[in-house]
C-alpha cells in the first residue's frame, strides 16, 4: 500500500503532517511494503477555493491512501472517485501515523465528513465548508 502525507518540509518519517491537503507545499509518499519514501511537490497548490485538483497535485504518482489533518469535500470526492482512501491524521509525524494506520486506528474520511480537526462531526454537503 502506498500512502501519501501532505508536508511543509520533508524530514522523512519525522515529518510533521500538514493540516490541509490542498494547500500543502509537498507530499511524502510512503510504500508500506518496502518502507521506501519519495518526496512529491504539490503541482496544484495554487488554486481557487473549490477548484482543487488533488489527483493533479500528486503528479500522476500511484497512491492508495492519503493521511491528512483536514480536507475539503470536493477534494475528498475527487480522490474517492479514483479509488483513493483518505484517513484523518491522529499523530504528529508520518511515522506515528503509519503505526496508527497499521493498527487500524485512523478514522477514514467518508463522503459528507470533510474537514477534520476542527469540524469532526459537521456535514458540509455540496463540497462546501472548509477553506482548504
Amino acid at each position: 500500500m502506498k500512502v501519501c502525507f501532505p508536508v511543509a518540509h520533508n524530514h522523512g518519517l519525522e515529518s510533521q503532517v500538514y493540516e490541509h491537503f490542498g494547500s500543502a507545499p509537498g507530499f511524502v509518499l510512503v510504500d508500506l511494503a518496502t518502507g521506501d519514501l519519495m518526496e512529491i511537490g504539490n503541482r496544484n497548490q495554487v488554486h481557487r477555493h473549490g477548484a482543487c485538483n488533488p489527483v493533479a497535485g500528486l503528479g500522476g504518482h500511484e497512491v492508495d491512501a492519503l493521511v491528512v489533518g483536514g480536507i475539503g469535500g470536493g477534494a475528498l470526492q475527487k480522490l474517492n472517485m479514483v479509488g483513493m482512501r483518505v484517513f484523518q491524521s491522529q499523530g504528529r509525524t508520518i511515522g506515528e501515523n503509519i503505526q496508527l494506520l497499521r493498527n487500524n486506528s485512523l478514522r477514514e474520511f467518508l463522503p459528507g465528513h470533510a474537514c477534520g480537526r476542527h469540524a469532526h462531526d459537521h456535514h458540509h454537503g455540496n463540497g462546501h465548508g472548509c477553506n482548504h
